[in-house]
């Protein structure tokens, strides 16, 4: 069968992928580059801590609302469209966010910034649809890795970007090839020909979006609400019994938003755990190595590196994603997604391991960095595959969106609890103990290790998918 990419009157492959990684790189930066920025605009808009780090909640919160529900929409009406339509809400939400002048309008850009999460299930969508079957593996592989590379290069560009321009610019500057894409998308992405014409259950999203509102809020205001607080125990019981709701209503509706007989699938939520402990684990160690580095020579662990410095230690890991992500996507061609998956959380959990241990010279960090980089592109890089191989063409919107999902979830979670531990260990004079991060790196260590444990828990590549593998081997 003649691929579609092929096809007269459509578009090449090779330029489709590159339209669609220009836009998810520009998301994921903006996903990352505020974080370390997050002290000089709580200073130039006098904020409080706590208002402050809601431009980092409310982000999460809109990508995992809108993630899965423009999944399901580009399913239903057509995966071209919703891309330009997610695009378009991405580059309004940078503008609201650049020109804001207060906290509340910097909160609403960012809310609108977080529905651009669903570049990502759209872009393995149109890949899935557009691409010839051996060319699939590694191209949803590629994109699949923009999420972690384009969040540490966030990390390594916002001290530069604050330092010499201001925090404006950190919104500014990724919205340039969001336009970019935006135009090159209306013209050179085709519609994809795969739809399946149906309802939306709002009823179904709005309960996803409620019990999501409940816990990520629990997770993120956790350590300056506490953890045994009345706000954050209610928050999370209710996110247990809205959630539950959820999942009948989706049971019983005649066109359920997510397909609960697909998530209990093996090959589904196998992925889906390990999307979120290795999600846990990278969004750990964009919060453990840079506050790690620039705690003061004095503390007699850190290196007094300034938020420029930091970012740089930060630059082996995105450099080593960078450098596997290919060689997940031959991996996947050749052997199945589910080899890279279970070296990339291996290697993961050697790296949180190691920098438990060695830490106090500078090349262990770099060492310990490189490592991490490794083994989140090479995890990162099958997710989706694996996601895509377990489901109809028709659902893969909606699946990937919901492993988008998860790997947000695991960020939220893995960044608090790191952030708490070593918080817990602050002395005297304000700065935390060596023995916390060290607890810090431990606990994102025994999370990769569960991400290996789902990872070898994956189903085996079946036949079938041997089969599709086999025009890349020859």
């Amino acid at each position: 069968m003649t691929p579609p990419s092929h096809a007269p009157g459509r578009q090449h492959y090779g330029l489709t992928f590159a339209v669609l990684a220009i836009a998810g790189l520009a998301y994921a930066l903006m996903s990352a580059m505020v974080a370390p920025a997050l002290p000089d605009i709580q200073s130039e808009l006098h904020a409080t801590p706590t208002g402050v780090a809601w431009i980092l909640t409310a982000f999460l919160l809109s990508t995992s609302i809108f993630t899965p529900i423009a999944g399901r929409l580009g399913d239903m009406f057509g995966k071209e469209k919703m891309l330009i339509v997610t695009l378009c809400v991405l580059v309004a939400g940078s503008v609201i966010a650049a020109l804001a002048s207060s906290l509340n309008v910097l909160i609403l850009g960012r809310v609108v910034q977080g529905a651009g999460g669903a570049i990502f299930p759209l872009a393995f969508g149109i890949i899935r649809d557009e691409f010839p079957r051996e060319r699939t593996a590694s191209g949803i592989a590629l994109i699949s890795a923009i999420l972690g590379i384009g969040g540490g290069l966030g990390i390594v560009l916002a001290g530069p970007i604050v330092d010499n321009l201001s925090y404006h610019w950190l919104f500014w500057i990724p919205a340039i090839p969001v336009v970019f894409a935006l135009i090159a998308a209306i013209f050179w992405v085709p519609e994809s020909p795969v739809k399946t014409p149906g309802k939306v259950n709002w009823i179904g999203a709005f309960l996803l979006s409620a019990w999501l509102v409940c816990l990520l809020v629990a997770v993120s205001e956790g350590q300056s609400w506490g953890w045994t607080s009345g706000r954050v125990v209610g928050l999370i019981v209710a996110a247990a019994v809205i959630g539950t709701i959820w999942v009948r209503n989706e049971k019983a509706a005649a066109e359920p938003l997510v397909d609960m007989t697909m998530m209990r699938v093996r090959g589904v939520w196998t992925v889906n755990a390990a999307a979120l402990l290795i999600g846990a684990g990278m969004y750990s160690s964009f919060i453990l190595i840079p506050q790690f580095v620039e705690e003061p020579t004095s503390s007699g662990y850190g290196f007094g590196a300034s938020v420029t410095q930091a970012g740089l230690f930060m630059l082996p890991s995105t450099a080593m994603m960078l450098l596997v992500s290919p060689l997940a996507g031959r991996l996947s061609n050749t052997l199945g997604s589910r080899v890279p998956l279970v070296l990339g959380a291996a290697v993961t959990t050697v790296s949180f391991g190691f920098l438990a241990l060695l830490h106090t010279e500078k090349i262990e960090i770099y060492i310990g960095a490189g490592l991490m980089g490794t083994g989140i592109g090479l995890a990162f890089a099958s997710l989706a595959n694996l996601i895509v191989e377990a489901v109809p063409p028709s659902q893969t919107g909606v699946a990937t969106g919901m492993n988008t999902v998860m790997r947000t979830i695991g960020g939220a979670i893995g960044s608090t609890i790191g952030a708490a531990v070593i918080a817990g260990t602050v002395v005297g004079d304000g700065v935390p103990t060596e023995a916390g991060f060290r607890a810090a790196f431990l606990i994102a260590a025994a999370a990769a290790l569960l991400a290996l444990l789902a990872s070898i828990s994956v189903p085996r590549p079946t036949a079938h998918v041997a089969m599709e593998a086999a025009p890349a081997q020859a």
